[in-house]
C-alpha cells in the first residue's frame, strides 16, 4: 500500500509517496530540483532536470538508473507518472546541483523520514506540525481552525470512498474535481490557475469562505452517498454532483446578498513568487 502526501521545504511543496512495504519515502525529483535551484516556475525546473538526466546518463552515473516512475498528483488534478527517488538516491543527486540549499535540503530529507516514524507512533504530531507551519506563514487562528475542520470533513469522505470501491488515486481526483466544479463553477485546475499556483496545495491558499464551501460540498456529498449507499464511480459521481449542488446554491445566495464573489485569486504565496507570476487577464 502506498500513501501520497506533500511535504514542505521552506516555501516549496514536495510531492512524495510512502511505500509501507519497504517503509520508504519516494520524493518527486523535479520538486526537489525546484527547491534546490529556487525556481518558482515548474516548467523551468523540469527542463533543468531533463538536461541533468542526460548529462548524468552520459557520465555513466547510476543515480538516474535508481530513479523510478510512480503516479503523483499533477497540476491538473490527475495522477501522472513522475520521476521519484528515495532519500539515498536524492542525496547523491543533490551533489550534482550547485546550490546553496544543498546542505539544508539534505538535513530536511533526514528530518522528514524521522518525522514519519514519529507520526506512526503518535498521529497528533503531524497535526501539531501542520498548525505550526500555518502559523509561521501568517495564517490566523480562525483560518487554521477552518482548514483543519475542512481536512477532517475531507478525510471522512475519502474513508467512505475507500470502503465503497473507490480505490485508485486517479478516481479520488476525478470525484474531487466533480464536487469542486459543481459548487465553485470552476475546476480544481482553473481555480489553481486563478491563484497562480503550481504544485502548491489549493486548500492551503483558499480564503476562509472558500474553505467553508468546500467543506459543505464534501460533507453534503458524503451524507448523500451514505443515504444512497453509493458504491463505485458511477454512483459516487451522482452523489458528488448533488453534494456540490447544495454548496453551489448556498454560495450563490451569499454572493447575491453580499455582492462579493466567493471564488477569487487571493493566495498566500510569498511576494517573490507573486512578482514572477504573469499578469492575470
Amino acid at each position: 500500500m502506498k500513501e501520497n502526501s506533500l511535504a514542505v521545504f521552506e516555501n516549496y511543496h514536495i510531492r512524495r509517496i510512502y511505500d509501507e512495504e519497504s517503509e520508504t519515502w519516494y520524493f518527486s525529483v523535479v520538486d526537489i530540483i525546484q527547491a534546490l535551484i529556487q525556481q518558482p516556475d515548474y516548467q523551468t525546473s523540469r527542463k533543468y532536470w531533463n538536461k541533468l538526466k542526460e548529462r548524468l546518463k552520459k557520465e555513466g552515473s547510476q543515480t538516474v538508473t535508481n530513479c523510478h516512475q510512480l503516479k503523483l498528483m499533477a497540476d491538473d488534478g490527475k495522477m501522472r507518472l513522475t520521476d521519484v527517488a528515495d532519500p539515498e538516491t536524492l542525496l547523491r543527486l543533490i551533489q550534482s546541483v550547485p546550490s546553496p540549499k544543498a546542505e539544508p535540503i539534505k538535513l530536511w530529507l533526514a528530518k522528514v523520514g524521522y518525522e514519519r516514524m514519529q507520526d506512526m507512533a503518535d498521529p497528533v504530531r503531524s497535526l501539531d506540525r501542520a498548525r505550526e507551519y500555518w502559523q509561521q506563514h501568517g495564517r490566523s487562528e480562525k483560518w487554521i481552525q477552518q482548514r483543519m475542520m475542512g481536512q477532517e470533513t475531507r478525510n471522512k469522505l475519502t474513508d467512505y470512498w475507500k470502503d465503497h470501491d473507490i480505490k485508485e488515486e486517479e478516481e479520488y481526483a476525478i470525484l474531487t474535481n466533480i464536487i469542486h466544479q459543481e459548487w465553485a463553477d470552476v475546476s480544481v485546475k482553473k481555480h489553481k490557475e486563478m491563484k497562480g499556483l503550481k504544485t502548491q496545495n489549493l486548500r492551503d491558499h483558499m480564503s476562509e469562505a472558500e474553505l467553508i464551501f468546500t467543506a459543505l460540498a464534501e460533507l453534503s456529498t458524503r451524507q448523500i452517498a451514505e443515504t444512497m449507499k453509493a458504491v463505485g464511480m458511477k454512483e459516487n459521481k451522482v452523489a458528488g454532483k448533488k453534494g456540490g449542488g447544495i454548496a453551489k446554491k448556498a454560495r450563490r445566495e451569499l454572493e447575491a446578498k453580499t455582492g462579493k464573489k466567493i471564488i477569487n485569486g487571493e493566495n498566500f504565496l510569498p511576494s517573490a513568487v507573486k512578482k514572477s507570476l504573469p499578469p492575470k487577464t
